[in-house]
């Protein structure tokens, strides 16, 4: 018998060898896996409803103009709340930090289910907004803070498939709620289904353990300073693709469903085909770029970004769409190697302020383009589409030229 004792217990130092290898190759630690967890629950929640805004402000009254309108605000919001949030995570800790933003966001979910017309629904957006835009440079900041540089890049890779799976089959079942219960009902049950994750979320957050950082005296100027040259090229050119893709966010699910006539539920699929296949390129993606350098994955992600649109206005039904879909999933082929640089290039002290101040100007500079993009449907529905495409293919040449070759 002592034999087999014996080899069960190198089987055990086995498998806990081998579990440990898994966990550093892809940078599951501690505080990576919780704030990767807070993504999951909290984005299951918001992505039951969050596509389907549009025809919520529809049903609640808005017009296109004003839906247009509403992505502007949003982006608006989305820029203004980055380097609050990125301050506060470097002034109270990254625990607190993600507390209060989920405290916030939880408050414009409630104001968001007793809306009682549209107007009151931007109101909501003030408060949901501090999750998806205040925790962002939080979050990045876990990970830079948790991990050593060379597994940053596999630790924003994993985050951001955890964080992708919710985004992906949320919106099947928030399809199939608005199908069942009609839009408000529905949107309404999917509010109180995120509701409940935040309370969820908020335990998970209280189990983050990693040290207040010194916070500096650095000014917003003092870090915009001391962003490295090939840092402020890439938020050149990502200004200009996320410009281009802003000019139709919100009026993607009203060219789908009212101008080619695809049902909401049908929308929720397209929805998970453009999730999962950013899922099914995320890791490939990521060893590729470890071996023959992440500039071409970046330019394949902003062509992506250049094609998505003119895609769509080319689609003549439910077929085509899906190829469409498949082609917006592209977009992310680049994207953990683009987060893993910013983190690379700003201070550990700083790291907070630096993630929200790039986020900030980017997210600022595209504030216009949802309302720019309601206006031009009025002329025709598919001129916004257009107008992005051509955007997005000017941002990816200037990115080409500009930033060398990693």
């Amino acid at each position: 018998m002592l034999p087999r004792r014996k080899h069960a217990e190198v089987g055990i130092t086995h498998a806990e060898t081998w579990k440990a290898r898994l966990a550093a190759y892809l940078g599951l630690e501690h505080n990576v896996v919780l704030a990767a967890s807070a993504d999951f629950l909290l984005g299951f929640g918001e992505q039951l409803w969050d596509k389907f805004l549009p025809k919520y402000l529809e049903a609640l009254g808005a017009g296109t103009v004003a839906i247009g309108l509403f992505g502007a605000t949003k982006n608006f919001f989305d820029a203004i709340y980055q380097y609050p949030g990125g301050w506060l995570a470097d002034r109270v800790g990254r625990r607190r930090a993600l507390q209060m933003f989920l405290g916030l966001a939880s408050l414009g979910y409630l104001i968001y289910l007793i809306s009682p017309s549209w107007p009151f629904v931007f109101v909501g957006l003030a408060f949901a907004m501090a999750w998806a835009s205040m925790a962002s440079p939080a979050v990045f900041a876990v990970i830079g803070d948790a991990l050593p540089k060379r597994r940053r890049a596999i630790g924003f890779t994993v985050q951001s498939l955890v964080k992708r799976v919710p985004m992906a089959l949320a919106p099947v079942l928030g399809g199939l709620l608005l199908e069942a219960y009609g839009i408000i009902d529905g949107i309404h049950i999917g509010l109180a289904v995120a509701i409940m994750m935040a309370a969820i979320t908020a335990l998970l957050l209280q189990r983050i353990d990693l040290p207040i950082p010194t916070l500096g005296s650095l000014t917003m100027r003092d870090v915009w300073k001391v962003f490295p040259p090939g840092l402020r090229r890439l938020l050149f050119a990502d200004v200009l693709i996320r410009g281009a893709a802003s000019l139709v966010d919100v009026l993607i699910i009203l060219y789908v469903t009212n101008i080619l006539g695809v049902s909401v539920g049908k929308y929720g699929l397209l929805v998970a085909v453009q999730l999962m296949t950013s899922m099914m390129v995320y890791i490939p993606a990521a060893k590729l770029a470890d071996r023959f350098g992440q500039k071409p994955f970046v330019i394949g992600t902003f062509v992506c970004f250049a094609l998505f649109p003119i895609a769509i206005v080319l689609s003549t039904g439910f077929i085509s769409l899906v190829a469409a879909f498949v082609l917006g999933g592209l977009r992310e082929i680049g994207e953990p190697a683009r987060k893993a640089m910013i983190v690379d290039f700003a201070a550990s002290y700083a790291r907070g302020r630096t993630v929200g101040l790039y986020y900030f100007i980017r997210s600022l500079s595209v504030t216009p383009a949802a309302a720019l993009g309601g206006l031009l449907w009025t002329y025709s529905p598919s001129l916004p589409f257009f107008m992005a495409g051509f955007i997005g293919l000017v941002g990816t040449i200037a990115f080409v030229a500009t930033v060398e070759r990693q």
